[in-house]
């Protein structure tokens, strides 16, 4: 497992990084591939935060935890991604892997919006390009949900299309597949 920790607005601890990697050994159990996990502790006034990232086998998840007390964030959040783990491990058993896994490469733009009065077009402010592996809609629903995104960008497993998978205001999910005609 390779454990980044980033410290803002505090000193090093190596005291606090080490309790946070020990911490963070509980959830070998349920990746076996290898682990990349970012560990931010921040101290804002009296709060205490701890946020971690972890990516492994084409899955990220997200957590955080914010406590008067540094060690309890830790613990606290890595409770938060052991439970989104262990979650995440009995839905997958469900699902079958599919046979043939080919990623593909998307590229995602973020763009400014343009401003009334200023009346210009629209500028490319950030890209970021990224691998989306072939999934079931089922999959890609639980995706979603463990990155607390709002939408996913996935390939059918099935078909092999690119579709989008996004979250409703009534809280159900919406499917954008694409139209072969």
């Amino acid at each position: 497992m390779q454990i980044t920790t980033t410290f803002r607005h505090m000193e090093q601890s190596d005291a606090l990084k080490s309790y946070a990697e020990e911490k963070l050994e509980r959830v070998w159990k349920y990746i076996d591939e290898p682990i990349v996990a970012q560990v931010f502790l921040t101290v804002e006034k009296i709060r205490h935060s701890a946020e971690i990232t972890i990516t492994a086998k084409g899955i990220t998840i997200k957590a955080s935890e914010e406590t008067n007390d540094m060690y309890s964030a830790i613990d606290a959040v890595t409770d938060k991604i052991e439970r989104q783990l262990r979650r995440y491990k009995e839905r997958i058993k469900e699902h079958k892997p599919a046979a043939d896994v080919r990623e593909r490469q998307l590229k995602k733009s973020v763009v400014e919006a343009a401003s009334i009065e200023k009346r210009r077009e629209p500028v490319v402010i950030r890209t970021k390009t990224f691998s989306i592996k072939p999934m079931s809609v089922e999959e890609a629903v639980m995706q979603m949900d463990l990155l607390h995104k709002d939408f996913l960008v996935f390939t059918d497993s099935a078909t092999e299309n690119i579709n989008v998978i996004y979250r409703r205001k009534d809280g159900d999910y919406g499917l954008i597949e694409p139209f072969a005609g």
